[in-house]
């Protein structure tokens, strides 16, 4: 059996609690890695997915967190997570914001042959967005959203042909869940499979 990463390193619980508290980006680093583990947890225990896996994080030619298949098509997800300083409380509703984009500009080809530098994820270039609410309750919640449904870029400096291509780098999210989220990723999946079969 393996050591724990805590034997591995020589260190203590306490001492790393310091050092991820002294270090904010390493708490940002971990946290992503779990919420991505936790979602590839649940989808894995699905008996209707199956396949699921994740790809190398250098292999920027595919742009998702990860992968499955469902009712024989593969689907391609991109997680992120709350933006710590965006989040607040009202009542009993939580808003918030998370940050969908590329962690570099890259030049990126449109589906209408064009070619722009952007930071901007793309319509179509994955298929399903999962936010986890971890900072909301400290809970493992997600909500999802269709690539094709999230709100667009609307920067200035991209042209009105440009933006309906470009997902906007910073999105509103709510708990309870509000369009064009949602709590339930399988009414999405199912649309997915249905929009890739008939495009086949």
């Amino acid at each position: 059996m393996s050591q724990d990463i805590l034997t591995t390193l020589g260190l203590t619980a306490q001492e790393l609690t310091e050092i991820v508290r002294e270090n904010p980006s390493l708490r940002g680093f971990l946290s992503g890695y779990i919420s991505e583990y936790k979602l590839r947890k649940f989808f894995a225990a699905d008996k209707r997915i199956s396949n699921v896996r994740k790809y190398d994080d250098h292999d920027r030619s595919k742009k998702s967190d990860i992968v499955f298949t469902y009712k024989g098509v593969d689907i391609s997800v991109e997680v992120k997570s709350l933006q710590t300083n965006s989040i607040r409380k009202e009542n009993e509703a939580f808003f918030g914001k998370t940050q969908v984009d590329a962690s570099d500009k890259r030049p990126v080809k449109l589906p209408n042959g064009k070619t722009v530098n952007t930071t901007c994820l793309l319509i179509g270039e994955f298929d399903l967005l999962a936010v986890n609410l971890y900072g909301f309750e400290n809970k493992w919640n997600y909500i999802f959203s269709k690539n094709t449904d999230l709100p667009r870029s609307n920067f200035r400096g991209y042209t009105p042909a440009q933006k309906k291509y470009l997902i906007a780098t910073l999105i509103g999210v709510n708990w309870p869940v509000q369009p064009p989220f949602t709590d339930d990723p399988f009414p999405l999946l199912d649309e997915i499979v249905k929009t890739k079969q008939v495009k086949k």
